[in-house]
């Protein structure tokens, strides 16, 4: 056995455990209830998969002991968290959902929101909803139905929709009561369908006496889309005033597929589906995977229901829930749903994830092998973009054993104004690694540029300022723009890649990441750009009041709906009438 004489000196107490590999980098880290038990478990016993691979790379280890397993859960999350190692990532769930608010203002407004501050409590927000569509039609119906303040700022004059009678006219009509329409919408987003089919109802009886039948007509699709959906809510009879989270599994040939099932108000109204590898054991996978979800961008529930080998206790505590398990009732038969749908998500998809994950691997190890690389775990690859030598900006992904890790995406704003490729990578090399080596941050083991000689020298003489030992590449495209050749940074040979290689598609997809991810940045600077030149025409205005307009508005047309009042709060109010009226001429 593998560490026997530092497996026989590990306690008998709970805890957390770093895995290391030959390179001193953190690769995994656990939590046990008995560390003892769970290190032997892993060297004395034969794996498969993704344990089988993390334990062939482990070099040494180390752990932690702590005084409950409460303590060890906590200090694994901040542990992972730090060091962000590479087999933890595969249990992470970027996904989220989107919620409808009904904003906390005195003339509220009713918006969609997909980001969220999952810690803080809002009373007013409702969902999580199936995807942006049902949330944005669910919104844009109540905001027909009802006359809701619907502009983000406070104009000077009624808009369009005071007209048409879907607004008050917040802006010139002061100290109008809400509170009648705020409590109707609260009660349809709490689940009321009767009184939102009974509004659409009314909506249509009226529009039909006005003779306006083509609101009628688009009223009635709405009706009809909303009944399909209520109908397929109402699976089973469920208590109105449920408001959980149910979550089974399945588990087969060391994959776990996890179902989750959102029920609010007593109908089931959407599901979340996740297949990943487990790596120790299906409870401890389950416990972080939960709590990684619901800790960032998800909400978690008053009641959610769980398997029973899971700690209910651990995660009531961590998740500030009421966490259960369920043996009868309606509940038990959505529990029972879930495992069923965690069954047929797996036998969908289970080949296909093997498929891409052989291309994947194959792929980093065919070019690793090309490029005669001992190992090849993390790729950089960088991507300029500007526009007639303004608005320079670079970008860097990041992608992990072929796998892209958009936390470790990078942008750059460069300073160099001119439309120079080699002064540019110059700038953003030295930006980044200057970073890495000062910071201490894990090194890659490749750094792809965009282009031949020069961006590859421009490259490599910052990494040789730096005493740095990269291996650098260059990938030159054809006149489709997809990847052609490598251009070997230490010898400056070419190397023909096979358009039907796995090299092929890995180099490829690298490259369209970098090219959307550098082009999303630059059309978001040379918007906030367009807003500076606008500003630099306006007397009065510092650097310091340029940033927080900016940083408010973000878009020209933005700062032409806010009112004198509202630009009042970050500049004096005779700058802000000259902004007004410069922008009305624009």
């Amino acid at each position: 056995m593998r560490f026997s004489k530092e497996l026989s000196e590990v306690p008998k107490k709970s805890g957390c455990y770093l895995m290391y590999n030959s390179d001193n980098i953190v690769i995994y880290v656990g939590k046990a209830k008995i560390l003892f038990n769970r290190l032997h478990s892993y060297f004395n016993r034969v794996h498969t998969g993704k344990t089988k691979k993390m334990v062939s790379e482990i070099d040494h280890f180390e752990y932690i002991v702590t005084n409950s397993e409460t303590e060890a859960f906590i200090l694994e999350l901040n542990l992972i968290k730090k060091y962000d190692p590479k087999y933890n990532i595969l249990l992470r769930d970027d996904k989220s959902y989107p919620y409808i608010e009904l904003t906390n203002d005195k003339y509220p407004r009713l918006i969609v929101k997909r980001e969220i501050n999952a810690s803080k409590k809002k009373t007013n927000l409702f969902g999580p909803y199936p995807n942006q569509y049902a949330a944005r039609r669910l919104v844009n119906l109540i905001n027909r139905l009802y006359p809701l303040k619907k502009c983000n700022n406070m104009p000077n004059k009624v808009c369009l929709y005071y007209h048409i009678g879907e607004c008050l006219g917040y802006c010139v009509n002061k100290d109008i009561n809400i509170e009648p329409i705020k409590n109707e919408i609260l009660d349809i987003l709490n689940g009321n369908d009767k009184l939102l089919i009974d509004k659409i109802n009314e909506k249509i009886k009226v529009n039909s006496e006005s003779l306006n039948f083509e609101i009628c007509k688009e009223l009635m699709e709405e009706l009809g889309y909303i009944k399909t959906i209520f109908n397929s809510q109402n699976i089973v009879e469920l208590s109105k005033d449920l408001n959980a989270d149910i979550v089974n599994y399945y588990f087969e040939n060391a994959y776990i597929s996890v179902v989750i099932f959102f029920v609010r108000n007593g109908k089931l109204v959407g599901n979340h589906y996740k297949i990943m590898p487990v790596i120790n054991d299906i409870e401890e996978t389950l416990e972080y995977y939960l709590v990684d979800f619901y800790s960032k961008k998800n909400i978690v529930p008053k009641e959610l229901i769980v398997p029973d080998i899971l700690n209910m206790e651990l995660l009531s505590e961590v998740l500030n829930s009421n966490v259960i398990s369920v043996k009868r009732g309606a509940k038990r038969k959505l529990y029972t749903m879930a495992y069923d749908n965690a069954k047929t998500q797996y036998k969908k998809e289970i080949n296909l994830i093997y498929s891409n994950e052989q291309i994947t691997s194959e792929a980093n190890e065919e070019l690793a092998s090309i490029l005669g690389l001992d190992k090849l775990h993390i790729i950089e690859a960088f991507d300029n973009s500007n526009l007639f030598g303004t608005f320079n900006v670079s970008a860097m992904v990041s992608f992990i054993d072929g796998v892209p890790s958009k936390k470790n995406y990078r942008k750059f704003k460069l300073t160099y104004d001119k439309n120079d490729d080699v002064a540019a990578m110059k700038e953003v090399m030295y930006r980044r690694y200057f970073k890495v080596l000062n910071e201490d941050l894990t090194r890659p083991d490749l750094i792809i540029v965009d282009g031949g000689n020069n961006q590859i020298n421009a490259c490599k003489s910052i990494l040789n300022d730096l005493n740095l030992n990269i291996k650098v590449i260059g990938v030159k495209k054809d006149n489709h723009h997809t990847p052609e050749s490598i251009v070997d940074g230490d010898t400056y040979g070419i190397i023909p890649i096979d358009k039907k290689s796995n090299v092929f598609r890995l180099l490829a997809r690298i490259d369209e990441e970098a090219h959307r991810f550098v082009i999303t940045y630059h059309k978001e600077i040379r918007s906030k750009g367009s807003i500076s030149s606008v500003l630099d025409n306006i007397n009065g205005l510092g650097d310091k009041r340029k940033k927080q307009l900016i940083k408010k508005y973000g878009s020209v047309s933005k700062m032409k709906e806010a009112s004198i009042e509202e630009l009042k709060d970050i500049i004096p109010e005779k700058v802000a009438i000259e902004l007004k009226e410069y922008l009305k001429n624009i």
